[in-house]
C-alpha cells in the first residue's frame, strides 16, 4: 500500500467514531447502567489510549504522551502496562470532560499523521493494522453499548430515526446440505487477522443441513406463546437458572404494552416487526430454541465451512462451540498477547457479522466470543438439522 492509502485508511477508520457520536448528547457520553456496557467517551479515548501506547511511544522519536493519568484511565486490560481503572468505574470517570478526549483524539491524530507522512515498516504496519481492527471493534461496542444506555432510559429516546437496525429481513430461505468429511478451517490469505483465526488445520464434519435464513420475530413469538420460556425441558440447567433468576420472558429490549410486543430500537420504541430477523438473544435463548424446533445450533466450524451457501452479516450467530485456541496457537509476548488468548475459558463462539459491524471488518473465519447470558449485541440464531 502506498503511505497516502495507509494514512486515509486510519481516517477514515478514525472519522468513523466520532460520527457514531454525533447524535449524543454531552450527557450520553458518560453513564455506565451496567459493568458490561461502556460509556461512549471512555470507547473514543480508550481506542486513542490504544495508537498512543503501543504506536506513537514506541515509534515516534522523543513524544510526549497527551496526560500521563490517561494511561490509568483508560487501560482496558492490558496487565503489561500497568494499574488502571476498574471496569466498573468506567461510568464514574466525569473528568477529563468530553472536550477535552476529543482533544486527546485530534492530539494523537496529528501525531499518528506525522508519523505516517513516511513508509512505515513491517512491525508498525502490523501494530497499525492491529490498532484499526481494534478501533472497528468499539465501533461496534459504542453502537450496542449507547443503545443499551438509551434503552434503558425510561423516555426510550430516539439515538437516529434512520438507525432502526433491527428491521431487516431474510433474503434466503430453505436448508443447505453439506456432505461429511475433511475440511479445512482457519484463516487462510495474506490479509489481516486476529490471532485467534490462526492456525488452519482439518477437521471432520458429518452430514448437516444448515438453514439458509435466520430465525425471525415471528417464529420466536411462536416459541413464547408456546410457553418456551416456563418448560424447564427445553433449557439447559445454566440457562433455566439464569431464566428464573433474572425473569427472562422475551428478548432482550421487548416489552408488551397494551397487550402488543414492542423493542426499543436506535429509532426508538417500535413494534415488533414479525417478518424481522430476530435480535439480541443470549446463547441459553438461542439453545432452548432449537431444542424447541427439534434442531441444534451450528458448529463453529460447520457455520465456516458452510457459509459459502447463504448469506450472513446480519446478525451475529450462536454457535454450539466453547472458544478455545486453535492447533498450534501462541500468544504474542507483552501486551499484545493480552488481546485474545486469555479470554478462552467460558465463553461461546459467534460467528459472521451484524448491521452494527463496521464497513471491512468481517471475513467467515472471525471468531467472536461473548458469556452465555449476553445479549446487548446484535445476535440472532441460525439453525442446522
Amino acid at each position: 500500500m502506498t503511505t497516502t492509502n495507509i494514512r486515509d485508511e486510519y481516517n477514515l477508520v478514525r472519522k468513523l467514531s466520532e460520527t457514531i457520536c454525533e447524535p449524543l448528547e454531552t450527557e450520553d457520553y458518560v453513564p455506565q447502567p451496567v459493568p458490561f456496557v461502556s460509556p461512549p467517551k471512555w470507547h473514543l479515548a480508550h481506542s486513542t489510549w490504544f495508537f498512543e501506547t503501543f504506536i506513537l511511544k514506541a515509534f515516534q522519536e522523543n513524544y510526549e504522551v497527551f496526560d500521563p493519568a490517561y494511561n490509568f484511565l483508560f487501560n482496558s486490560y492490558y496487565n503489561n502496562v500497568g494499574d488502571r481503572t476498574l471496569r466498573t468505574d468506567r461510568g464514574n470517570v466525569t473528568r477529563p470532560t468530553i472536550k477535552n478526549v476529543y482533544a486527546y483524539r485530534q492530539h494523537v491524530d496529528t501525531r499518528m499523521n506525522e508519523l505516517l507522512a513516511n513508509p512505515p515498516g513491517d512491525e508498525l504496519l502490523q501494530l497499525l493494522r492491529l490498532g484499526l481492527q481494534h478501533e472497528q471493534q468499539h465501533q461496534e461496542l459504542m453502537i450496542t453499548d449507547i443503545k443499551y444506555i438509551l434503552g434503558h432510559n425510561p423516555l426510550f429516546p430516539v439515538y437516529q430515526k434512520q438507525h432502526n437496525l433491527v428491521d431487516d429481513v431474510n433474503s434466503e430461505n430453505g436448508f443447505a446440505a453439506l456432505q461429511e468429511g475433511v475440511y479445512e478451517v482457519g484463516y487462510a490469505g495474506e490479509g489481516f487477522c486476529f490471532d485467534n483465526e490462526l492456525g488452519r488445520h482439518k477437521t471432520y464434519i458429518q452430514n448437516f443441513e444448515i438453514s439458509k435464513s435466520l430465525v425471525t420475530n415471528a417464529e420466536y413469538l411462536e416459541f413464547m406463546e408456546a410457553g418456551g420460556y416456563q418448560d424447564f425441558n427445553l433449557w439447559l440447567d445454566a440457562g433455566w437458572s439464569w431464566v428464573n433468576e433474572n425473569q427472562i420472558n422475551a428478548p432482550l429490549y421487548w416489552y408488551k404494552i397494551d397487550g402488543d410486543w414492542h423493542y426499543y430500537t436506535l429509532a426508538g420504541l417500535q413494534k415488533v416487526n414479525p417478518d424481522a430477523i430476530l435480535c439480541h438473544v443470549s446463547f441459553f435463548e438461542a439453545a432452548a430454541f432449537a431444542q424447541w424446533k427439534g434442531m441444534r445450533l451450528p458448529t463453529e466450524f460447520e457455520w465456516e465451512v458452510a457459509s459459502g451457501h447463504f448469506s450472513w452479516g446480519q446478525r451475529w450467530e450462536w454457535t454450539n462451540s466453547a472458544y478455545l485456541p486453535y492447533p498450534g496457537f501462541s500468544k504474542a509476548s507483552g501486551a499484545v498477547g493480552e488481546y485474545n488468548g486469555k479470554f478462552m475459558i467460558n465463553q461461546m463462539v459467534l460467528r459472521g457479522a451484524s448491521v452494527a459491524t463496521s464497513p471491512n471488518h468481517s471475513r467467515n473465519s472471525y471468531r467472536n466470543f461473548f458469556h452465555t447470558h449476553e445479549r446487548w449485541q446484535y445476535t440472532g440464531i441460525r439453525l442446522v438439522k
